[in-house]
């Protein structure tokens, strides 16, 4: 239940805080684009069974892959790619953390 609480906090609540904070000016358009980070997840309908609780994501589907966890890792770098970016670093964060906690 931990777990599960932490992860879709992560998810769900640490976006809204992150642009309601930082970006005051444009909060509710950062906070869509913030959301929109779980489309990473798209990735799991080519999985079989599509979900399985005790599957880490991380190195296991495409858009949690190593390789796209370090092009997530430098859209922060460019300024028309930086909120998409932090979008899918929140994400990876949120499945490495309960990846650990499994």
């Amino acid at each position: 239940m931990f777990r599960h609480f932490i992860h879709y906090g992560i998810h769900f609540l640490v976006p809204i805080i992150i642009a309601f904070w930082f970006f005051k000016e444009n909060r509710i358009k950062i906070t869509l684009v913030l959301l929109a980070g779980i489309l990473i997840d798209i990735d799991h309908l080519w999985a079989t069974p599509v979900f399985d609780a005790n599957r880490c994501s991380i190195g296991f589907h495409t858009l949690h892959s190593y390789w796209a966890i370090l092009v997530y890792s430098i859209l922060p770098f460019f300024k028309t790619t930086r909120i998409i970016g932090l979008a899918a670093i929140i994400h990876i964060f949120a499945d490495t953390l309960d990846c650990l906690l499994m």
